[in-house]
């Protein structure tokens, strides 16, 4: 496999300047780059065995620790679930609980944790994951359920002011709120850009029942994530409530096809577009969706419209400042809403009925595989971002 020569493949055409911030992050740290580089995991997954014969599920198909964060759900209550859904497909449920898994053990610098805490995470999420599938039932996580590092993650967005949170993004000028375009979370826009995403949401907003709501105040380019990065993507401030303070955030983001898709060898739907595959799939999956989230299409290309949701509300695990007592309590939390998320969609356009994923749950051997198999992929993932961290200080990726 040419490292270099994929790499630049599969980001071709997006923003340059963002994308140059992508490798610049792929570069400190073997994690960062497993995030990075979606397709080459399954480029190195294993083609037979459980690969194949678990049961299909609508997979995350970019499963990793950092995927989960709170949010606030079209009904305005907070919940923590899984939270990034560009890379779904109909897949093997084995695909995102081996990538999950690896996730652990090439992160374990990220999380603080030695290789043999991180073999203990590793042990707690399949264990806290096929408690839950076996169970049969979907439940979910709010504040009232939470406990831990994930009940203080709720807490906080719960209790957390309009005002605080719309200050973390925008400044204000007079009686006007702004967003910031420091390169942090943001970047200025062109006339070109502002005009067509001012063109899409006049559009947008007259189909609306509130039309007003959606009026724009500014656009920007955002920065967010790691994989997406220099996708085209936009942070765009809306009049919402009217008051300085009422203003809403939302997130425009290009939908691309799915990494997986070129990988996985099992039927999918034939949906409308890549959009369309990402939010069908995201509302199956999570108990409550996000807010304003919907499919959208701007001239050629496809969007995924929703609430923005900021990289604070992600759960940061750091073995430095918690326990590892702490970690595994919050890895096992995820273990089970990956199992609830399988359960809430299944029998859905060729995913497998819950009583197959409770029978899958029960099997002997399956989850002794799996992490095996994760070492191998960690392994795979640690040489590779060796051979780019490489290329990169020879100057390959530089504009």
């Amino acid at each position: 496999m040419d490292v270099v020569k994929q790499i630049f493949q599969f980001n071709a055409g997006r923003d340059q300047e963002r994308l140059e911030s992508k490798y610049r992050k792929m570069r400190g740290d073997a994690f960062v780059f497993l995030r990075g580089t979606c397709h080459f995991f399954y480029e190195r997954l294993p083609r037979g065995g459980i690969f194949k014969s678990a049961p299909l599920v609508w997979s995350c198909g970019d499963l990793h620790f950092e995927n989960f964060g709170s949010f606030k759900g079209d009904n305005r209550l907070p919940y923590f679930d899984l939270n990034d859904f560009d890379e779904s497909l109909l897949a093997p449920a084995s695909w995102d609980l081996v990538r999950m898994l690896t996730s652990l053990r090439v992160g374990a610098k990220s999380l603080g944790v030695t290789p043999a805490d991180a073999q203990a995470l590793c042990a707690a999420f399949l264990d806290a994951y096929a408690t839950a599938l076996a169970s049969g039932k979907a439940y979910w996580v709010e504040p009232q359920t939470a406990h831990g590092l994930v009940g203080t993650l709720l807490d906080g967005l719960r209790t957390r002011q309009r005002a605080s949170f719309l200050n973390a993004y925008t400044q204000t000028k007079g009686k006007k709120r702004l967003l910031k375009t420091d390169g942090q979370k943001a970047l200025p826009v062109t006339d070109s850009q502002r005009n067509k995403v001012l063109a899409f949401m006049a559009a947008f907003a007259n189909t609306q029942s509130d039309p007003d709501f959606y009026r724009v105040i500014d656009v920007a380019r955002r920065v967010a994530g790691t994989g997406s990065l220099g996708v085209d993507r936009y942070a765009i401030l809306v009049h919402g409530k009217g008051t300085l303070d009422g203003h809403y955030l939302l997130d425009l983001k290009e939908a691309l096809p799915s990494a997986l898709a070129s990988r996985v060898k099992v039927k999918q739907p034939k949906w409308t577009s890549e959009a369309q595959r990402i939010v069908v799939t995201q509302r199956r999956v999570q108990a409550v969706s996000m807010a304003f989230l919907q499919p959208v299409s701007m001239g050629k290309k496809s969007y995924v419209l929703r609430g923005l949701q900021p990289l604070e509300d992600r759960l940061t695990l750091n073995g430095a400042k918690q326990s590892i007592a702490e970690i595994r309590r919050a890895i096992a939390t995820m273990g089970q809403i990956v199992a609830w998320g399988q359960l809430r969609s299944s029998g859905r356009q060729g995913s497998a009925i819950a009583d197959e994923l409770v029978d899958f749950a029960t099997r002997p051997k399956w989850q002794s595989k799996l992490l095996a198999v994760s070492l191998e992929c960690a392994q795979h993932v640690e040489q590779d971002a060796a051979t780019f961290n490489c290329a990169y200080d020879n100057g390959a990726f530089r504009a």
